[in-house]
C-alpha cells in the first residue's frame, strides 16, 4: 500500500476576496456595492414608469408623458447595465 500525501495547497486570493476564517467569497466589497447602485437605479426607473392611471370615468394622458415612456426606461436600463458591470468588475491587483 502506497501512503499519499493529503497536505492542502494554499493559493493566494486576489484583494477583497478573503473573507473570516480563509473562506472566499464569490465577489469583493466593490462588487457588492456597484451591484446595490445598479439595483437602486432600476428601483427608481421602475417608480418613475409607475403612472397615475386611467379609469372607465376619466382619461389620464399624462400616463403618454416624455418621463414615462422614454426617461424612465432608459434609467431602468442604464442600471441592469451598471449590474452587469458590478458583476463582471475586477478588483485592482495591489
Amino acid at each position: 500500500m502506497e501512503k499519499t500525501n493529503n497536505q492542502k495547497v494554499s493559493t493566494p486570493l486576489p484583494a477583497g476576496r478573503e473573507g473570516h476564517g480563509g473562506e472566499s467569497f464569490a465577489f469583493g466589497r466593490m462588487n457588492y456595492i456597484l451591484i446595490a447602485i445598479g439595483m437602486a437605479v432600476v428601483i427608481i426607473g421602475f417608480i418613475l414608469m409607475a403612472a397615475v392611471g386611467s379609469s372607465e370615468e376619466s382619461f389620464n394622458p399624462a400616463i403618454f408623458s416624455d418621463l414615462h415612456i422614454k426617461v424612465a426606461p432608459a434609467v431602468t436600463f442604464f442600471g441592469f447595465i451598471f449590474i452587469i458591470y458590478g458583476i463582471m468588475h475586477k478588483p485592482k491587483s495591489r
